[in-house]
């Protein structure tokens, strides 16, 4: 005959688990005996194993209560039930740790593959890292939006990110990142950006150099982001305006004729 802690022990639970479940009525609890402990058998360390068992696989106490009383077929399909339940469980677990392997893996998170290459291929360039991050941070968005046109932007991304004057634009742009607001480089970068979007615009027609079709409060929250992020950038697109062009995600005309363009 066991004790209560050699009970609890046998079993690989606490004393007071013991104690909680005579409370709820799912162990019986024994008489004392002449020394005034109480006294437990071999059945009692099955029937606590199974209580155990039953509770840690997430089972309420209540339903463990029936689940003791049930007879054998009835316990049978119950636990398949539960194994059932656990299993699914596992399954959502499982997919938890891809997701945070998918964080721990930087740009993959959330990005197709081919603006990942997009990103790297900036890096590639020797374009300034935060930059780049504002560039990711932006289409993490804009694929979730609008998934199906990600092949689409992108083609046209990588013929434009192959042009030297974009090129040059975000090299130029990562040399301004930590000028002040009245630095000579902003002026001259902002001289560099509206020629490069006039120019394509007129040679490829404005529907061309951009067509995302961004919300304007999906735009703003981009924008102020970037802004937020690139300090320089909010008076890059002040000195953008006086040259005919307006706005970071969503670049429009200024003017009579207005038309979508954007650098994303």
């Amino acid at each position: 005959m066991l004790t209560i802690g050699e009970l609890a022990s046998y079993a690989g639970v606490t004393v007071r688990a013991v104690r909680h479940y005579h409370a709820k009525g799912l162990l019986p609890e024994p008489e004392r005996d002449q020394a005034g402990y109480r006294r437990y058998d071999a059945d009692a360390v099955v029937e606590l194993i199974r209580i155990r068992t039953l509770a840690e696989a997430g089972v309420p106490l209540a339903r463990v209560r029936e689940l003791l009383q049930a007879d054998e077929e009835e316990f049978a399909t119950a636990v398949a039930d539960i194994d059932k339940r656990l299993r699914a469980e596992i399954r959502e677990r499982q997919r938890h740790r891809e997701r945070i392997a998918r964080l721990a893996s930087g740009d993959n998170l959330a990005l197709p593959q081919e603006v990942v290459e997009f990103l790297d291929r900036l890096r590639a360039l020797g374009i300034d890292e935060r930059i780049v991050q504002v560039e990711r941070d932006g289409w993490i968005p804009l694929a979730a939006h609008s998934p199906e046109r990600v092949p689409e932007w992108m083609a046209r991304k990588r013929k434009q990110i192959a042009d030297p004057q974009l090129i040059d634009f975000y090299l130029t742009l990562s040399k301004a990142l930590d000028v002040t607001d009245d630095d000579p480089q902003l002026v001259e970068l902002a001289d560099k950006l509206a020629a490069y979007i006039t120019q394509m615009a007129n040679e490829q027609g404005e529907f061309y150099v951009d067509d995302t079709d961004i919300e304007p409060p999906l735009a703003e929250l981009l924008d102020t982001h970037v802004f937020d992020t690139l300090p320089p950038a909010r008076r890059l697109i002040a000195l953008l305006t006086k040259r005919g062009w307006t706005g970071w995600t969503k670049l429009e005309r200024v003017g009579p004729t207005r038309g979508t363009a954007g650098t994303r």
